[in-house]
């Protein structure tokens, strides 16, 4: 996207969460036991189930084959992963999760946290009787606190998931955004989130050239879906920074993990992350794609993404 800034500008800006900016502008383990294969659904379908808590959860499908549940990030909903279970859609059958706090399902509650995260996704697995997982930043954290529970997650695919190491995954510009949300300035609150949580490129920009930029990339019902999401953002990075170096827990994860990255993500945490969770789950593997950034899954990566999801799910 071209926008008309003074000078030659630049930027890239690629948080840990599914929000993503780019402006350019003058100024080996067993296989699981065969999943049962669901009845085609050729256009998406929207479905609603109750979680333990009595929230309402909604989830799309589309698609035929055994079930996979694709559960999205922070300031995302299952709109953004589209592409993705689109492309998926020809081998399985697809449930795109709206998370909590999004447009059709329940609010996220006065006791949210990532158990009633999890609750969220098993009570769509239950309804769906899926047993393969994709989730996607914290989408991923997700998934793999989800799997910690529930040994009926056969395969899980996580792509650069919102696992923070040694406080690698900063929370500490929290208390700014709040104020600004507070104070009704909802692009300084968003700017100051991709600053502090985005790759090099994001973080050496001013908060007044970042506003700026996001009003011009956000627009219509972008930016209708970006404000409604941005308080809920705020609500699930505590839930990143109340789980900081946890990952010793995924320990207790049954599944076979499929570890997904981007090659041009240029965010610090991932590595690390990857390092950590490779020496801890009980069965991994890793998969790198150089011309991908955090948003891969979304978009015109999503059918890279999903040939290796299927390739690692069906084998």
């Amino acid at each position: 996207m071209t926008a008309p800034l003074p000078e030659p500008v630049s930027v890239s800006v690629s948080v840990s969460v599914s929000v993503s900016v780019s402006v350019s502008a003058p100024a080996p383990a067993s296989a699981p036991a065969p999943a049962p294969v669901s009845a085609p659904v050729s256009a998406s379908a929207v479905r609603t189930v109750l979680s333990a808590d009595g929230t309402a959860i909604a989830y799309h499908t589309v698609g035929s084959g055994p079930g996979l549940l694709i559960v999205p990030g922070a300031l995302s909903d299952g709109e953004d992963l589209d592409a993705l279970a689109q492309a998926l859609s020809s081998q399985f059958t697809v449930h795109s999760i709206q998370r909590r706090g999004r447009v059709g399902s329940g609010p996220q509650g006065d006791g949210y946290g990532i158990e009633a995260e999890c609750a969220d996704l098993a009570a769509v697995r239950a309804a769906t009787g899926a047993h393969y997982v994709f989730g996607h930043s914290f989408g991923g954290l997700i998934a793999l606190e989800a799997a910690r529970r529930d040994p009926g997650i056969a395969r899980l695919a996580v792509y650069e998931p919102g696992v923070s190491v040694h406080g690698l995954i900063r929370t500490d510009w929290l208390p700014e955004y709040r104020r600004l949300l507070a104070q009704g300035r909802p692009f300084d609150a968003f700017a100051v989130f991709a600053i502090a949580t985005g790759p090099r490129a994001a973080r050496r920009n001013p908060r007044w050239l970042m506003a700026a930029i996001l009003r011009v990339v956000f627009r219509g019902e972008r930016r209708r879906k970006l404000f409604r999401l941005l308080a809920a953002n705020a609500r699930e990075h505590d839930e990143v920074g109340r789980l900081d170096d946890s990952y010793r827990n995924y320990r207790e994860v049954s599944a076979d993990v499929l570890l997904l990255a981007g090659g041009k993500s240029g965010l610090s945490w991932v590595g690390v992350a990857f390092e950590r969770l490779t020496e801890v789950l009980p069965s991994s593997r890793t998969r790198t794609f150089p011309r991908l950034d955090h948003f891969g899954p979304e978009g015109r990566g999503a059918p890279e993404v999903a040939r290796e999801v299927a390739t690692f799910a069906l084998t």
